[in-house]
């Protein structure tokens, strides 16, 4: 899988994949992944990728012609199956999303900034727009970090133990059950006895009603759909 990030501010970005899972993904070369700073691509003395928009109103946009140029120069050298926006207005991520992403090969994706970008780029080259939340950050820049963090874990090989993303929250609409661990009671709190008791049969039963139990507690409308 290879993707590519553009953004005005590369270096806010960079670091979380400089770190733990995802840096070990891309030494490991099971994803590639690129920055592109936007004002590489505009041929403002000034480097600027904004401006005002049309009708008046507050807030600055981003210019299509910089992120024509930058699409284009990067759909010249291979194709994309995706081309992701990143959004306030996007369809919300969720597991199902991340799981299908992980199937791509190439994927751009687009942080908005400002007030957002000229609506002609998301009409001609955008297949895709993505929130992370119900609030409005300064940039796409997290949410981006956040995306590819839910998506290059999903890789085969990226885990130590590939079984563990599969019993993630969320993957069959329900959330993860209790985990334990040693030492087995700390200060009277104790571990539930069938997780010691070597009965894989049980713990998994104990395990798929406390999923049940908590989505039901906590997000109900998991179970709903």
């Amino acid at each position: 899988m290879r993707i590519d990030i553009i953004t005005v501010l590369p270096d806010l970005i960079k670091s979380p994949f400089e770190a733990s899972i995802l840096k070990r993904a891309i030494e490991k070369g099971l994803v590639e992944v690129h920055f592109h700073n936007l004002r590489d691509y505009t041929t403002n003395n000034y480097k600027t990728v904004d401006d005002y928009q049309f009708g008046g109103g507050a807030g600055m946009v981003m210019m299509i012609e910089p992120i024509d140029k930058c699409i284009s120069a990067l759909q010249a050298e291979r194709p994309y199956d995706e081309i992701i926006y990143m959004t306030p207005d996007g369809v919300t991520l969720n597991q199902g999303i991340a799981n299908e992403l992980s199937l791509k090969g190439n994927m751009i994706i687009l942080c908005g900034h400002y007030k957002g970008v000229d609506q002609r780029v998301r009409d001609r080259f955008v297949t895709r727009e993505i929130s992370i939340g119900d609030y409005v950050l300064s940039g796409g820049e997290l949410g981006a970090a956040v995306l590819c963090d839910a998506i290059i874990r999903l890789i085969p090989g990226v885990l130590n133990d590939e079984t563990s993303a599969l019993t993630d929250s969320f993957q069959d609409n329900l959330l993860a059950p209790p985990v334990y661990t040693r030492p087995a009671e700390y200060k009277g709190m104790k571990v539930p006895d069938v997780l010691l008791s070597g009965n894989f049969a049980k713990i998994e039963a104990w395990r798929e009603q406390q999923a049940l139990l908590r989505t039901q507690e906590r997000r109900p409308d998991l179970l709903e759909e």
